[in-house]
């Protein structure tokens, strides 16, 4: 079965090869908002530099939700979590993909943010 773009996009994630991910059009747009931040990146180049610096590190999905938008693309949304210097990490985001031609040509982002054990061990005390 081959691959889509969204397919190619989740697997580079867990295997910190977005700098070899050809997922994106040429001319693809992001629309990051992360904590106390809005980001904006056009071109494919671009928006493998940002991703590349968000997914340096090996990881695994720990939830992974996908719902496909008629006419759009997909939904996906997710927990990661990895290692980052020995140090058990993890995040929380959501992406509505558009993809076209099987690229994908725009990408608005919702991240919670990086969160290391530590505040992990404070929100699970929190919820408890």
């Amino acid at each position: 079965m081959a691959s889509t773009a969204v397919d190619k996009f989740l697997q580079a994630i867990e295997s910190a090869a977005i700098p070899g991910c050809d997922a994106w059009s040429a001319d693809a747009t992001l629309d990051a908002t992360v904590p106390n931040w809005r980001m904006h990146k056009a071109g494919a180049d671009a928006i493998r530099a940002e991703y590349s610096r968000w997914f340096a590190d090996p990881a695994q999905f720990d939830e992974l939700h996908r719902f496909p938008v008629a006419g759009v693309g997909e939904l996906i949304e997710y927990t990661l979590s990895w290692q980052e210097n020995g140090v058990p990490h993890a995040a929380h985001h959501m992406h509505l993909l558009t993809v076209r031609d099987d690229r994908i040509v725009n990408d608005t982002v919702l991240c919670g943010g990086r969160w290391p054990a530590k505040l992990l061990a404070e929100m699970e005390a929190a919820d408890a």
